[in-house]
């Protein structure tokens, strides 16, 4: 005598329906979880950027806002509230700045100040030290942090992304072993590139990769998975074959036996 369900099935058929109900959820939970992820990583990227952009402008509207008469806000007189003003104001008054402090009398008040500030032994360090970043950061000829290299870095073998600064000055340069030149160089840490080591390093040690500082700040925060240009093996080829020759550079060469 042979089993059967309610249907008359035999249990061969049974077990051949389960297996295919089962296989048909999963096939359609997985679908689901690739639909899932794939809208989130479209998203995900927008909906971020979207939120930090609308937070800074929030940010300056509350700080800058007070500061207007109610006379002269747009609020006043329309329903709604516009926003960005105040980031257009500030952008205004800092473009006026840089316009007023071009000419002799701006450039003599700005010398006055810094004068001011050089007398006081607390704040003349920290105006320096941030005058001296700003420069450096937003200047239109400098070359801090646009190039990109790899140093062999935490152990022999090992490389590490870093972004190449200035050259070290001689007060530094001085006290630094041998006589080669040493260049100053930053290496940002895995996935917050706001942290990571400052050091100085040989320039012949450093090896200068053609990728742009975006691409590397990528790599680096996406730890490996977004990689420079559209071919991505030949990158990284690229940068093994660099690591291996500057190695075997350095590897010193056993003498021939007599």
């Amino acid at each position: 005598m042979t089993l059967q369900d309610n249907q008359g099935r035999p249990p061969a058929d049974i077990v051949a329906a389960n297996a295919d109900k089962a296989a048909h959820q999963t096939g359609f939970a997985g679908r689901i979880r690739n639909y899932f992820l794939t809208g989130l990583v479209l998203t995900g990227p927008v909906f971020i950027t979207l939120y930090l952009t609308w937070s800074f402008v929030t940010w300056v509207d509350d700080k800058v806002r007070p500061l207007i008469p109610e006379a002269y806000r747009p609020e006043t007189y329309l329903p709604v509230q516009i926003p960005g003003l105040g980031l257009i104001i500030v952008f205004l008054l800092l473009t006026l700045l840089g316009f007023l402090t071009a000419n002799l009398v701006g450039r003599k008040l700005v010398e006055a100040g810094e004068t001011i500030l050089g007398q006081m032994p607390f704040v003349r360090a920290i105006y320096k030290g941030l005058k001296q970043v700003f420069e450096t950061l937003f200047s239109s000829n400098g070359s801090s942090f646009r190039k990109v290299g790899l140093v062999e870095f935490p152990s022999p073998g090992m490389w590490s992304l870093v972004f190449l600064s200035q050259s070290a000055s001689p007060a530094i340069q001085t006290r630094l072993p041998g006589s080669d030149e040493y260049i100053a160089v930053f290496m940002p840490c895995t996935p917050n590139p706001t942290t990571g080591f400052f050091f100085y390093v040989q320039r012949g040690e450093v090896i200068e990769l053609d990728i742009t500082a975006d691409a590397a700040a990528s790599l680096i925060m996406s730890a490996g998975m977004i990689q420079p240009g559209n071919d991505q093996q030949k990158k990284l080829s690229a940068l093994a074959d660099a690591a291996r020759t500057a190695r075997a550079a350095r590897t010193p060469t056993a003498a021939p036996a007599k």
